[in-house]
């Protein structure tokens, strides 16, 4: 059995939104900390990771 890494987006924006993709999921809105630039969506684990943060991964 093969799992995919999760999906890792950067963004230009301290709040986002995430469904899933294709509505894989109830839509929610997440806030990403100025303190380490990221955070993971608690649905589909997909990480949003802000353009200008130092030491983004």
């Amino acid at each position: 059995m093969n799992t995919q890494a999760p999906e890792t987006k950067i963004v230009d924006s301290y709040r986002v939104s995430c469904d899933g993709g294709k509505g894989g999921h109830p839509r929610v809105w997440l806030q990403i900390p100025g303190e380490h630039g990221w955070v993971e969506c608690p649905y589909c684990d997909c990480k949003f990771t802000h353009k200008d943060h130092p030491g983004k991964s």
